[in-house]
């Protein structure tokens, strides 16, 4: 049995990944591969309990960035090891709305608290699973971050509610380590047309992952 094939999307808020996640979903299944799809923070029974400390419950407020980043690593160490890693030995694909780059522009770009720390977090965390490609979704910050807000509608999210300049660093963020990562990552234009974004994404998934598809 193959081992499935694990994809994740990237981007700052209102990039459009759940659209997207859906649509590449869709495709996948109706050409009968079996797929999964996680969330961070969230995906199993602890993430979702610090999903909610993370984004909602008051007592995160006062969250200084350390916790923070050790949170979303505890979380994502139990999807790892409770979701991802045995559906892809039964040979599922995996689809994951952020996985370790968040963490890695989030918090050791956008908070500061530096890439090698939070390598070392990462990598502890995860382990030897990394996604085979990543599509990072990229656009503009101030109209991504809007977006963001109009649709969660009054709903509090301690991460975004968070200053226009912090986004635009992690845009930047996201771009370098594009840049640095070039075989993995896949940068996006989420301006562009839905239709469009999802051609070129189910086209990437096509050419890199052909033999899946014969």
């Amino acid at each position: 049995m193959k081992r499935g094939i694990f994809i994740s999307f990237e981007g700052s808020e209102g990039c459009g990944k759940s659209t997207q996640i859906a649509r590449l979903e869709s495709r996948l299944r109706d050409v009968g591969i079996a797929v999964l799809r996680t969330r961070e923070p969230g995906g199993t029974a602890v993430g979702e309990r610090i999903r909610d400390l993370l984004q909602h419950a008051p007592e995160g407020a006062g969250m200084t960035s350390e916790a923070e980043l050790l949170l979303f690593a505890a979380s994502r160490a139990q999807l790892v090891r409770e979701v991802i890693q045995p559906a892809l030995d039964a040979g599922t694909w995996v689809i994951a709305d952020r996985f370790l780059d968040s963490t890695t522009v989030y918090q050791g770009i956008g908070r500061g608290l530096g890439l090698e720390a939070v390598g070392a977090i990462n990598a502890f965390a995860v382990g030897e699973r990394l996604p085979d490609a990543t599509f990072l979704l990229d656009m503009d910050a101030a109209v991504g971050h809007a977006r963001a807000v109009a649709s969660r509608g009054d709903a509090p999210d301690r991460m975004e509610d968070q200053p226009l300049a912090f986004f635009e660093t992690v845009r930047q963020g996201y771009l370098d380590l594009a840049k640095a990562h070039p075989q993995r990552i896949h940068v996006i234009d989420a301006s562009d047309g839905i239709e469009r974004i999802e051609q070129r994404i189910w086209l990437q998934c096509r050419r890199q992952f052909d033999e899946f598809f014969r």
